[in-house]
């Protein structure tokens, strides 16, 4: 699904050069539920953002589906955003002044889906996240739980490889945040879909599959769960 091999990013501040990330090699396979950890400044962030073509990296090479993203041009990255990816940020990005349903629809009105499919696919996805009966609600009408859910039923609805989730428990409380990962963990197993945390929360990690931790734009640790835990 990702690979990145040697992979480096330089921000540059001033007249200081700031390495963010220092020669990551990681593979992640179809259908994973994996965090990328570390605290403020590991680089966490830098790789999502990267694996994710919002970012291109200094040095070396990221390959999604085998592709390398490194020769692509900035219309077919963003076809490969459209189509392959769903992301899910800690703030929620929702519109304000849109409801559930019509910020879930705004990936299929990109991806030119007929009204009666986008329909049927908002609406089972609201009841499958459970907010079946807040389809005509605003994000200020809800909870960051509830706003959250939204959030995640955008990324899914339009079918994506895999799903980037950006810190997405850090402005909710410890019950919503378990009610999210338990719900992100249930789509994983029914959809097949890859999911990539960046996270510094230690329940991010207890819930995740596999945890690859960053310190200074080096991977410093991955560990992967024995199956059933």
């Amino acid at each position: 699904m990702v690979e990145a091999i040697d992979l480096h990013k330089d921000y540059k501040i001033g007249k200081v050069l700031f390495p963010a990330l220092r020669g990551i090699d990681i593979k992640i396979a179809n259908g994973e539920f994996t965090a990328i950890a570390g605290p403020s400044g590991s680089g966490k962030t830098t790789l999502l953002n990267i694996i994710g073509c919002l970012d291109v990296p200094t040095k070396g090479k990221i390959l999604i589906d085998g592709t390398n993203v490194n020769e692509l041009g900035s219309k077919d990255k963003a076809n490969l955003r459209k189509n392959k990816i769903g992301f899910v940020f800690q703030t929620f990005n929702l519109i304000p002044v849109l409801t559930a349903y019509e910020n879930i629809e705004i990936p299929l009105i990109l991806l030119d889906v007929e009204q009666g499919k986008r329909k049927q696919k908002i609406v089972e996805l609201l009841e499958e996240v459970g907010l079946g009966e807040y389809i005509d609600r605003r994000p200020n009408e809800m909870s960051g739980g509830q706003q959250q859910r939204v959030a995640i039923a955008r990324a899914l609805v339009k079918e994506p490889s895999m799903v980037l989730a950006d810190e997405p428990t850090a402005n909710l409380d410890s019950t919503t945040a378990k009610e999210i990962l338990a719900l992100m963990q249930e789509l994983n197993g029914k959809h097949g879909t890859t999911f990539i945390f960046s996270t510094h929360d230690q329940l991010v990690m207890d819930y995740s599959r596999r945890t690859v931790s960053l310190r200074d734009g080096k991977i410093v640790d991955d560990k992967t769960k024995p199956r059933g835990h």
